[in-house]
């Protein structure tokens, strides 16, 4: 469904993309993820046609972003990751708006609202004003807003930033819907824990350049490997990379080596000399943060 091809995008000396390649399957939820910065952003705009100038090309549904922007639009529902609403007006009143920027009107478009709240869980909502609604609330009616003329391709640039658990939850149950009927999700973020929940194929992108990508389970099988993970008072990063190559974590730090359970064999033994008492010491499989870390050397960061 998605082809993109060397695309490239500089911003005076700035490289924010450095001739990305990949495919997106139809009917795919595609997780495109790194840390704020890496020009997750920037790519997106290029693919709704926000940015025009840039090299290389897209295609979508084999049309170019670059030779039929218009026609490719039609295909698609972007939610920016500044939310787009008109505060002073009503969630309903913004639907209506939209949905006529998109050209739906009449009954279609007023029945298009009423699916659409069921579906961002805000019908009791609808004649509320914006400036009355909590931040998760918004976010949910800017995912209504793209959705309301049935795109074929929904773009999502980082959703749940800032958001409360009952709205994040709320946009996971959408974009699974959104699959079942058999929409192409792209996926932004920098959680990487959701990328693996939801999406079946991902994307790593880091100072402008595509490091991996293809399916959830062929990148995950690909670069995935037993390790140790270690928590204990009196032991940190510089004895523990006796060991093997160790990552600091917030509760402890994950030990990557060839032999997981001949070194952990070795850390008891070492431990019990020492008379070191660990918290926990086990065995795991390294996890898509992890395996981003391995590629990028660079740590995912709500910031920077």
């Amino acid at each position: 469904m998605i082809d993109v091809r060397g695309v490239s995008k500089s911003y005076g000396s700035v490289q924010a993309l450095n001739d990305i390649q990949f495919q997106i399957d139809e009917g795919s939820c595609f997780g495109l993820v790194g840390p704020n910065g890496a020009g997750k952003s920037t790519f997106m705009k290029i693919l709704v046609g926000v940015l025009q100038k840039f090299d290389g090309d897209i295609q979508v549904f084999n049309k170019s972003v670059k030779q039929n922007r218009q026609a490719v639009k039609h295909f698609i529902g972007y939610v920016p990751q500044d939310i787009c609403l008109e505060e002073l007006l009503t969630a309903k009143d913004n639907l209506m708006y939209f949905g006529r920027l998109y050209g739906l009107s009449g009954e279609h478009l007023r029945k298009r609202i009423r699916t659409v709240l069921d579906q961002i869980g805000l019908s009791d909502k609808a004649n509320q004003k914006i400036t009355e609604f909590s931040g998760g609330m918004k976010r949910r009616l800017n995912i209504g807003c793209a959705i309301l003329h049935e795109p074929s391709l929904v773009v999502l640039d980082e959703p749940t930033v800032g958001i409360d658990p009952q709205s994040r939850h709320s946009i996971f149950a959408l974009i699974q819907q959104l699959k079942e009927m058999g929409s192409t999700v792209i996926y932004s973020s920098h959680y990487m824990e959701e990328v693996e929940q939801i999406c079946n194929s991902v994307g790593f992108i880091d100072k402008g350049i595509l490091v991996e990508h293809g399916t959830m389970k062929h990148v995950l099988n690909k670069h995935r490997s037993a390790s140790i993970f270690v928590s204990a008072d009196g032991i940190g990063k510089e004895e523990l990379s006796l060991y093997g190559d160790t990552i600091e974590k917030k509760t402890g730090f994950t030990v990557n080596c060839d032999d997981p359970l001949l070194t952990m064999g070795k850390m008891i033994e070492q431990f019990q000399q020492s008379g070191i008492n660990p918290e926990r010491l086990e065995l795991s499989q390294a996890r898509l943060e992890d395996i981003f870390f391995y590629l990028t050397g660079t740590q995912l960061r709500d910031n920077g």
